[in-house]
């Protein structure tokens, strides 16, 4: 905090392109006129739905990685160009784990001010089984969270 002024100056901004993830986005172009200086967008790879039962053992998996890897490189430079029109310095990381753990791990590392996060992901059964990642997120950040609701 500069003077009193709480600066978000470096934002985390996980998506998983869901629409609600989408319209987080435009939240973060928004905090350019608060401060924001440097965001980090991170799509993480859920590594559960790469684990799966040995009935589909003639799956390539790695296979299906790379081209969950391809597909989100690609959305991410999109966003990426779409923050660096606005002003921003931003890049993008991917990641493979347990999405909520990945948040969390990479807000550290990148020592952001703000985790800009939607309210619900892509699926919204499987969250109500296992609880929303934006939840988890918003329950053992460190940082301030601002969620985007639908």
């Amino acid at each position: 905090m500069k003077g009193g002024k709480i600066m978000f100056e470096r934002i985390l901004y996980p998506t998983d392109f869901s629409d609600v993830s989408m319209k987080a986005l435009k939240y973060v172009k928004q905090l350019k006129d608060a401060g924001a200086k440097e965001v980090t967008v991170l799509h993480v790879i859920d590594e559960r739905t790469l684990v799966v039962p040995d009935v589909f053992s003639g799956i390539d998996f790695m296979a299906v990685e790379n081209e969950l890897s391809k597909v989100g490189e690609e959305k991410c430079k999109n966003i990426v160009a779409e923050l660096q029109e606005r002003g921003l310095n931003a890049r993008y990381r991917i990641e493979k784990g347990i999405p909520f753990l990945e948040i969390l791990k990479v807000s550290r590392e990148e020592d952001v001010s703000l985790i800009v996060i939607g309210s619900h992901g892509v699926s919204n059964v499987e969250e109500m089984l296992l609880g929303s990642v934006s939840e988890k997120v918003i329950r053992k950040a460190l940082r301030p969270v601002l969620v985007v609701k639908r």
